[in-house]
């Protein structure tokens, strides 16, 4: 039985290969270099740390005063339809083009850089952030982050593998892709912020080696489509004033 167990597992192996993780801010497709990259080219310099965002200091000793004082001066977060809202893509120096028309429908985005600073975990980078949204007018600002999930499943090891001949294209690779979100809302005035996570989404599509870039990028835009509404959405009515 073990015997059987292991070269399952040997074959699941075998099965599902090229796991790949990045990140929304660095989807497209792998070039020559191995490594994914941005239309923007070498844009993307890595991502915000939520800690600095959120304004938490590792080095700052907490006491238990501190820790009831913020339970007790903590207020219920409303964004009102229609406000304008700071929106930041970590590690992007605008937001995706999904996400904005997206947040659109609710909100009036005022969109910032979330390319991370040398300077970032050296100052207080959760104070500058909220000044700048102050100076702008905005009460409220949205950082999100996300990543993506995939694997390649190579059709060849499959005993029978029946699958639809797109011209002179035949698909030989099967690739799973999963976008999964982290959403943080921060109030300028007091620094207070909540985050949540909207469902992942999951999609699969076939390719052919002549197909793959596109197909892989088609596969990003659409998950990125589906979890950006998503976000926005449980945004609207977790925070409805």
């Amino acid at each position: 039985m073990i015997a059987v167990r292991a070269a399952a597992g040997l074959c699941l192996l075998l099965l599902v290969s090229g796991c790949a993780t990045r990140s929304i801010s660095d989807s497209g497709y792998p070039g020559d270099s191995g490594r994914y990259g941005r239309s923007q080219g070498m844009a993307y310099q890595g991502e915000l740390s939520e800690f600095n965002v959120l304004g938490i200091d590792t080095s700052v000793a907490v006491t238990d005063e501190a820790i009831r004082a913020a339970l007790e001066s903590r207020q219920k977060m409303t964004v009102a339809r229609n406000s304008s809202v700071m929106l930041v893509q970590s590690g992007a120096m605008i937001p995706d083009e999904a996400m904005v028309k997206a947040f659109s429908q609710y909100y009036q985005p005022i969109a910032f850089s979330g390319r991370p600073e040398a300077s970032q975990g050296k100052t207080n980078y959760a104070g500058h952030l909220r000044l700048a949204a102050a100076r702008s007018g905005t009460e409220k600002i949205m950082v999100y982050w996300g990543i993506l999930e995939s694997g390649r499943e190579n059709l060849s090891t499959k005993v029978v593998s029946w699958v639809p001949i797109l011209g002179a294209l035949v698909p030989d690779e099967n690739q799973r892709m999963r976008i999964r979100l982290k959403v943080a809302l921060v109030d300028v005035k007091t620094g207070q912020w909540e985050m949540f996570s909207p469902e992942p989404f999951e999609d699969v599509d076939f390719s052919s080696r002549g197909s793959r870039a596109a197909a892989d990028q088609a596969q990003v835009a659409l998950l990125k489509d589906k979890a950006y509404r998503a976000a926005v959405t449980q945004l609207f009515y977790k925070f409805s004033s």
